[in-house]
């Protein structure tokens, strides 16, 4: 915001001009006055770091940094029997005083989200049943399928919607594309969608891994912290998050799952909508988006047919059914006319002897 920028550019004057003046440098006007500007501009850039993660983080980092303080505090006065004027025992005091306070600001920032209103009072509960968190990513959220199998209630435990992930859905939807844009705005409406169902509890979840710069590797470190499992439909994130072992529920594979079993040799009743790759084929689609791939089919296209199914294949894409349709003028071949029905020549006349003599 603007007066974000107005706020630091007085601190960064304010610090300039008081380094200026009282001159904590033994130099001259100029080297003092960059030496404050550098000092203020390296506190806006860790305040600038700092906005970017989550305050449970910042809170477990401080009070990591206080307890490891503390901690070396004590074993300093533990250490009262040593002599303070040898120069090891020198060195082990500040040791702790620099290792302890580091490592408890790093153990506390990295566990921070344990900090959160929830956690905390996850605590004081009565120990019930274990909750089970189910970690949403960008692309099932557009693709608006789990809206409705969470309508369903098949869908059980909290819904996790990580920061990242709707800053991700906030860049699709502004983005300049007009294709991505009404996709993100999508997502979105999805999102207002679950949240708006009874039953349904869904957590926005402040948990970041600044180390982490991809999100699909964020969705992984963020299920292992919970101990939950990522619901998705992209293909490379479920291979890499199994490869990790971390649990996937993939949309798509519930979707194939759920298709209708068919039978060779069933009667089913299909649109043919184009022509097929193949001679004299026809393709049609069933309401689920299975390829129905039908012979003697293309001289019925835009229409509704009766078809046998005669195999089922399954591939990793999908179900393909293959059937044929039967068309009476294919089914009955023309054969041979019968004798009945043959032309009949007419008899020849009969050779007189002037007829011979001509």
């Amino acid at each position: 915001m603007a007066w974000f920028a107005l706020a630091r550019v007085v601190i960064v004057g304010a610090v300039g001009y008081t380094a200026a003046v009282l001159q904590p440098l033994p130099s001259g006007y100029l080297s003092n006055l960059a030496f404050g500007i550098t000092l203020v501009l390296l506190v806006i850039l860790l305040e600038r770091r700092l906005g970017q993660t989550a305050p449970s983080r910042i809170l477990g980092a401080i009070l990591g940094c206080i307890v490891g303080l503390a901690i070396a505090r004590v074993i300093e006065s533990g250490l009262f029997w040593a002599d303070s004027g040898d120069s090891k025992v020198e060195f082990l005091h500040s040791f702790l005083l620099i290792v302890l306070p580091y490592l408890g600001l790093t153990i506390g920032g990295k566990n921070g989200e344990w900090l959160e209103p929830a956690r905390l009072i996850s605590l004081f509960r009565a120990p019930g049943p274990e909750r089970r968190y189910k970690i949403l990513d960008t692309s099932v959220i557009i693709d608006g399928r789990i809206a409705d199998v969470c309508e369903t209630g098949f869908v059980d435990g909290a819904l996790v919607i990580p920061q990242f992930v709707l800053k991700e859905l906030q860049l699709v939807a502004d983005s300049g594309d007009s294709m991505k844009r009404n996709r993100g705005r999508r997502g979105l409406d999805i999102l207002q969608r679950i949240q708006k169902m009874s039953g349904i509890e869904v957590i926005v979840s402040d948990v970041d891994f600044q180390e982490v710069r991809e999100v699909d590797l964020k969705l992984i470190e963020l299920a292992r912290s919970l101990q939950g499992k990522i619901v998705t439909n992209d293909f490379n994130l479920n291979k890499v998050a199994q490869l990790r072992g971390v649990d996937v529920l993939n949309v798509n594979e519930l979707a194939n799952s759920l298709k209708p079993v068919v039978l060779p040799g069933e009667i089913m009743k299909v649109f043919i909508l184009k022509e097929g790759k193949e001679y004299n084929q026809g393709v049609a689609y069933l309401d689920d988006g299975t390829m129905v791939v039908v012979d003697n089919a293309r001289k019925m296209i835009s229409k509704t047919i009766d078809i046998v199914v005669t195999s089922v294949l399954q591939t990793t894409a999908g179900k393909m059914i293959f059937g044929r349709y039967i068309d009476a003028g294919i089914a009955t071949q023309p054969g041979p006319a019968p004798v009945a029905d043959r032309p009949r020549l007419a008899p020849a006349a009969p050779i007189t002897p002037a007829a011979q003599r001509t």
